[in-house]
């Protein structure tokens, strides 16, 4: 075997991994299928992640990579807030839910194989705590940028985005249709404009203020 080195393998594996999991399902998904995948040998990819759950670890993280670089190259952090909602979730979906179902389908299964399986519940917890993470720092860059202020805490709004988008995501997995997920999208992507109530920094009220 051709000499590789770990950092380039380990992307090598966890596209492998990711393969198979849309493909088989997280439950069905062992080791040994992801390395016949990735064309390493079993021990191969166990010195790189010697467990399953090291595996799911680094796919999930993989994909919160590939989420946040979309949200990065989607807009321009410096017109504020409710431009990178509006058009960061737009590119969002056209990019990562639209043409990737199996995608998001995996997303689902991660979620619930941790949760259903003693001991890895945390990693069900830390996948959404990353989700969250990811896009409350977009948010604040946008408003920092643009020297903005948001009504509610990053962290809370950022919460809500997840658990909106999410809502919208399972609900096209199981019934696609392409026009109403994305009227759907636009009234949540107003309701979001709508919490944020995002408004020029120099107008916030100190306390006692007139």
């Amino acid at each position: 075997m051709a000499y590789m080195e770990a950092s380039v393998r380990r992307k090598q594996l966890v596209a492998a991994a990711r393969s198979v999991l849309a493909r088989e399902g997280v439950a069905r998904t062992s080791l040994r299928a992801v390395a016949a995948e990735g064309g390493v040998s079993l021990g191969t990819l166990q010195y790189v992640f010697p467990s399953k759950e090291l595996l799911l670890r680094a796919v999930i993280e993989d994909v919160v990579d590939e989420i946040a670089g979309v949200l990065k190259e989607s807009v321009q952090v410096e017109d504020g807030l409710e431009h990178a909602i509006r058009q960061g979730l737009t590119r969002f979906w056209s990019q990562l839910v639209a043409e990737q179902s199996d995608l998001q389908l995996m997303q689902y299964e991660l979620t619930t194989y941790a949760l259903r399986t003693p001991g890895q519940e945390h990693l069900a917890r830390w996948q959404y705590e990353r989700y969250a993470g990811i896009v409350a720092q977009w948010c604040q860059e946008a408003a920092g940028k643009a020297g903005e202020v948001c009504a509610i805490p990053f962290a809370q709004l950022a919460r809500v985005v997840v658990a909106s988008v999410d809502g919208l995501i399972l609900q096209h997995v199981c019934d696609p249709s392409p026009g109403r997920s994305r009227e759907d999208l636009d009234a949540v992507i107003e309701m979001l404009i709508g919490l944020a109530r995002v408004r020029p920094a120099g107008r916030v009220r100190t306390a006692g203020g007139a």
